[in-house]
Formats: structure tokens, sequence, C-alpha cells
């Protein structure tokens, strides 16, 4: 019998608020080390935590768009272990009673069916600052920028059946936040990490005993880690061992899962209700307000780009990933009043240009306005297809506005029928042999004669009046 791969997911959005969530500190990345800490995230003797009312209203905002349970009263509890750079000796997070309950996501498989995950809680939390071991030979350093961060942990039923599966519904989420202004979902800087529960079955059997693959924070890794638990859990199973649960590390470089310590339960915690905070109570109005805050959700903004501007699902799907392709999108359609010609634009030329800069479309040297600029003088035929690289690459460059590259690089097209004429007649009577293979039936030839026109005209000419020419006088 072949076996089976269960997933389920545990992941950690950092809120996108200025300060911390119990503290008055910032949040901003790349600050020297413990110059972000105050006194209540160092958790000093006397100070009290207040709660950040920004990091509720996101996490409202999450769960409205999950479809989620919202309890009107959540609790925040102390959950107590040790580790070197958690200085009270305890996390402030939520545990019986989270803010964001049973909720689901909806992933796309590679079939083209629709798989519902569902989203067993979110709750927030505090993050727990950074060990460094790289620049200290046998000493590690504390880093307590971080601690206090907030969190909002994101908990998946175990749905999933493959790794395919898990980065899926990894990317949906990621995508999802983003989207809502919850979290910059920056994987790099650890904005966004996932921990990914593992385990192995026979088909319909009960769950196997799992293991937890901390802190990934690449959609690759996730995929690679799940790969290689699932080898490993399969070997020790059919070699007659028992999988132990445990927490494991994924090292990318050996490409293994490798055991970091034993796997500890709620218990083990000893979470008790923090005496320090109140309860969160939530109104009517506050759900009121956070329902008021939604955007358009993409699953949604997908569908109205297939229904009334006539996308295909491809295409619509690319351009509703990131908010802001699909906001800058809308707006380039918009202005030059061709939906399909603004799309093929965006997530053609646009999007190559992005991808060989490494930079984000919120930062693009092009804004929507250049953009529009420049689909309109294909439109109105100032200048070709071809010719509207060159100008994307200019403005890009920096060279101006369309009108001003197709001014200065003199990338005007050539739509004179008299002067495309007198071209054709050239590039025929210039090419006898050519002309009598295209009249014997050979018609991948006028091929060549299209690409001799428009080489003669430095790509300048009209190409459906070339064409119309072409054929019109190769009839003979």
């Amino acid at each position: 019998m072949e076996w089976e791969t269960v997933i389920g997911l545990e992941i950690h959005a950092q809120l996108s608020t200025n300060s911390k969530i119990f503290s008055g500190s910032s949040t901003a990345y790349g600050a020297e080390p413990n110059t972000q800490a105050s006194l209540v995230d160092l958790g000093m003797p006397g100070v009290l935590p207040v709660l950040n009312k920004q990091a509720v209203k996101l996490a409202l905002r999450l769960g409205l768009a999950i479809d989620a349970e919202i309890a009107p009263q959540s609790v925040f509890a102390r959950k107590n272990y040790f580790y070197p750079d958690l200085p009270k000796g305890y996390q402030i997070s939520q545990f019986e009673l989270p803010i964001v309950g049973l909720g689901h996501l909806d992933i796309e498989l590679e079939n083209g069916e629709t798989k519902r995950i569902g989203v067993t809680r979110a709750h927030l939390e505090e993050d727990a600052g950074k060990s460094l071991h790289e620049d200290f030979e046998t000493q590690t350093g504390i880093d307590l920028n971080r601690a206090g961060t907030p969190l909002l942990e994101i908990v998946s039923e175990p749905d999933m059946r493959s790794a395919k599966e898990a980065v899926a519904y990894v990317k949906k989420l990621h995508a999802l936040v983003r989207y809502l202004g919850v979290c910059d979902g920056n994987m790099q800087e650890g904005s966004f990490r996932c921990d990914v529960n593992v385990s192995v079955r026979r088909p319909g059997a009960e769950f196997g005993t799992r293991a937890e693959i901390k802190n990934l924070n690449s959609f690759r890794f996730i995929q690679s880690a799940i790969h290689c638990e699932v080898d490993r859990q399969i070997g020790i199973i059919e070699s007659g061992g028992q999988v132990v649960q445990e927490t494991r590390l994924y090292d990318p470089d050996k490409d293994e899962t490798r055991s970091m310590r034993g796997k500890e339960d709620a218990n083990d915690y000893r979470y008790f209700p923090d005496p320090d905070l109140l309860p969160v109570a939530i109104s009517a109005e506050d759900l009121e307000e956070a329902r008021a805050s939604l955007p358009e959700l993409p699953d949604a903004r997908k569908q109205r780009f297939m229904a009334e501007l006539g996308l295909n699902a491809d295409l619509a799907d690319d351009l509703t990933n990131s908010r802001e392709v699909a906001d800058y999108f809308e707006t380039v359609a918009e202005g030059c009043g061709d939906t399909k010609l603004a799309a093929n634009w965006v997530m053609g030329g646009l999007s190559a240009l992005l991808n060989k800069h490494e930079t984000d479309i919120t930062d693009a040297p092009v804004s929507a306005a250049m953009m529009t600029g420049m689909l309109v003088r294909i439109k109105d035929k100032t200048i070709s297809a071809t010719a509207a690289k060159e100008v994307l690459e200019g403005m890009w460059a920096g060279d101006g506005d369309a009108d001003a590259v197709i001014e200065a690089k003199g990338l005007k097209q050539v739509t004179d029928t008299g002067a495309i004429e007198a071209l054709v007649d050239e590039i025929i009577a210039n090419n006898p042999g050519q002309v009598e293979q295209y009249r014997s039936g050979k018609d991948k030839v006028f091929g060549f004669f299209v690409g001799q026109t428009m080489r003669a005209s430095k790509g300048k000419a009209d190409p459906a009046m070339v064409n119309e020419l072409l054929k019109e006088k190769l009839k003979g």
C-alpha cells in the first residue's frame, strides 16, 4: 500500500504596525542590535504591557477575509519556557480563547479543482528576540529588537496531502495578508515564516506521529523540507522503527531535516491568563469598522477580471496575486481603454523588467500614467509593438515619458501608404526567386517578404499595412 502525507501549517505573520504589540518601541527592520527594546520588551520589574489597538484591527481584518469566527472576547496568556532571547522567561500569547476562530482558505489544485483548507485559529502574540551565532566564536549574541514585535499565528487544519498543496496554501495566504495590509510578507526579513507539521499514514488509517519543522522562510524550502521529512518518516517505519514527536530544522545545504528538541505539548508551557492584560472585547462597531476596511479580495477581483474584463483565468490570476499589480493594471486599462493590451504589457514587458532588475512594481520607474501613454501610442499607430519595447526600456532608463522617448529615438511608425508601397515594390523586385516560390504555393515564404520590408523600414512601417500591400502585390 502507498503512504499518504498529512500536513498542517502554523504561519507567523508579523503585523504591519509601527510599534510593538505591548510597547511603543519601533518595529522598523534593520536597526542596530538592541536599540529598539524598551523596558517593557525587556520584562523589567514594575513595567506593564499595553495592547496595541492596531494589532487587534489587523487580526480582525484577516479573520473576516477568511470567513472565520471572531471571538467577542479573547484572552492573553503567558506561555512559559526558557530561551536565551526570551527576556521575560515567558511569551505573551493566546491559548484557550484566541481572537480568530474557525475559518477557511480555498486553494486551486494543479488539475484546476478547488480545495478548501480549514483554518483552526489565528491568535495574537509577541515575537521573541534573536540569537546570533555567525559573528561570535564560541559565544552567542542576543538581539532583542524583535522581542515584542506583534505576530498573528495562523494555524491550519491538517488538511493538506502533498507538498504542492502546502505551498499553494502558503502562497495564497502570503498574497492575502499583503493584499489586506496585515503583513508586508517579507520572508527574507522573517516577517512571514512557516512551521510545518508532517506525518505519514496508510490511506484511511489514524494520523501518524508528526514532526514539526521550524522557521521555513521560502516556498522552495517548504516544499523541499516536506519531501525530506516524508522520506525520512517512511524510511523509519518501513525499517521497523517508530517516528518520534519532535521539533526539527531543515538544512537547505544538505537537503535534510535534523532534530532540534523534543516536541512540547501545551501542558509543558504551563499556560495561564496574563494578570497584567484585560480580556479583549470586540464590539459590533469594531467588526463593522474592520469589515469596511477590507479591500476587494483577490478571489473576487479575479472573478471580476474574468467576467467583466474578459481576461482568461491564468492572466486574471497573475494580475491579482498582488494588490499593487492589480491596481496598476486597472489604472492602465482604464486610461488606454484596452483591457487585453494593458494586461499583456503589464504581465509581459513590464513584468520582465521588474524581474530583471529585481524590483517591486511600487518602486518601478515606469508609472501607470507612463505605461498608459505608451499604450495609447500603440493604439493610435504612432508606434509599432516592436518599437514599443524600445520605448518601455527608454522610460525605464529615465529618458522621459513615451512621447519624449519616441521623439528622441525617432520611433514614429510609417503609415504613409506611398512610402511603404515603394519599399514593398523594391523588395519584390529584388527577390524574384522567392516571388516564384510564393506564387507556386509555398506560403511560408510570405514571412520572408514581411521581414525584409520591416528591416528596410528599420521597423517603422505599419505591419498591418505591410501585410496588406504584400498580399495584394504578390498575387501576380
